[in-house]
């Protein structure tokens, strides 16, 4: 065969297998649905692609804990007011005794009494520090509590002006370290005890005073809080 037969016969079989691999390719997109193609082409790019691992969001705890309380314990939490528009609040048991929410925070000094060995709770008020004459009524509020009580206490804005001696000692007998340090817009927290003792390690109680020179708020020092876990009292 001569040169030129063979190279025009070699071209031809060439446009041919062009032609049968152009048609094939059209049969197969005819036939395989886009969405096969799109998933083959997705799993093509994902090869050696490192796995993505996504952790579980953490479960929430009682009162906003990061970690949950031992079984057989109270969670509480305890947080003083900030400024004139963040109320105190008073968590029990992943229950909001006091706080903006429930309607019954007020400025001075709010009060929660709770059964220790139930965990039910018996009474919640507030007591204004700044107008009126409430250091006498809240001394027998508190005095009020039947034994194997708890009573958290925190104040809001000034609980101190018109906090009177009887009062004070009160708050002493149920074991605060503080409430005699107390001033103008202290912010102050305050877990007590009534007819027993609390475990020493437990967070009981925190001061922290106005001061023009570092308050957070105009006129307010910073919130201030406490929180943990107490052993249930024998049923």
């Amino acid at each position: 065969m001569r040169p030129a037969a063979a190279g025009t016969l070699k071209a031809m079989f060439f446009i041919f297998a062009s032609l049968c691999a152009w048609y094939s390719g059209y049969l197969l997109a005819e036939l395989i649905p886009d969405v096969s193609l799109s998933r083959a082409a997705y799993s093509i790019r994902s090869i050696g692609e490192r796995p993505v691992l996504k952790a579980p969001a953490p479960k929430r705890q009682k009162c906003d804990h990061w970690t949950p309380c031992p079984p057989n314990t109270y969670a509480y939490r305890l947080l003083s007011g900030g400024g004139r528009d963040k109320y105190a609040k008073i968590c029990f048991e992943d229950e909001v005794l006091i706080g903006e929410k429930t309607g019954n925070v007020a400025r001075g000094i709010n009060i929660a009494i709770v059964n220790y060995v139930t965990g039910k709770v018996l009474a919640t008020q507030y007591f204004d520090m700044y107008e009126g004459d409430n250091s006498g009524p809240m001394t027998n509020f508190i005095q009020s509590a039947p034994p194997n009580s708890l009573l958290f206490m925190v104040t809001h804005d000034d609980g101190s002006s018109r906090l009177k001696e009887d009062a004070k000692k009160a708050i002493e007998a149920l074991g605060s370290k503080e409430i005699r340090n107390i001033r103008f817009r202290s912010s102050w927290v305050f877990l007590g005890a009534k007819g027993f003792e609390l475990p020493a390690g437990i967070q009981r109680e925190k001061i922290n005073h106005s001061d023009n020179a570092k308050n957070r708020y105009l006129g307010w020092p910073a919130e201030i809080q406490v929180e943990g876990c107490i052993p249930k009292g024998p049923s």
